[in-house]
């Protein structure tokens, strides 16, 4: 049976890949939905209705495109939808192991992403403090 095993392992890493792949584009639109200065209006009015509406599920609506987390299963469906993409098994069940696991994966490239913006902008102002503090040397220096 080792031929199987192979046809099996081959087809899980392709999976895999499919999944690794696939969550990139899902994380990117529901980050950039939520977050991004382009959609900066749409996610102004969306918050302001999620918070202002008088129905329940209106209010959770509009909170949906206001949260990255909750907008991205939206988006992995939709990207499941398009794709066809199943995770371990065929059918209903696979679509339902891939929607969860795109959701889970895309959301830790959103979060590397948020903690490598955070380094990115810690280091900045570090530059910055450094490069005030040599100027403020300098400028005692010359006045000595």
């Amino acid at each position: 049976m080792p031929g199987l095993n192979t046809a099996l392992t081959t087809a899980l890493s392709t999976q895999i890949v499919w999944l690794l792949v696939l969550a990139a584009p899902v994380a990117c639109v529901a980050w950039t939905v939520t977050h991004e200065e382009v959609f900066a209006e749409a996610h102004t009015w969306c918050l302001r209705q999620s918070q202002r509406r008088r129905y329940f599920l209106v209010r959770k609506f509009f909170y949906l495109f206001t949260c990255e987390y909750c907008f991205s299963h939206y988006v992995a469906a939709a990207a499941i939808a398009m794709s066809g993409y199943r995770l371990l098994v065929p059918g209903w069940a696979g679509a339902l192991f891939a929607w969860f696991s795109l959701v889970w994966v895309a959301n830790v490239y959103m979060s590397l992403f948020v903690r490598l913006r955070l380094d990115i902008k810690r280091e900045r102002v570090e530059l910055n403090v450094e490069e005030k503090e040599a100027k403020a040397r300098e400028v005692r220096a010359l006045r000595r």
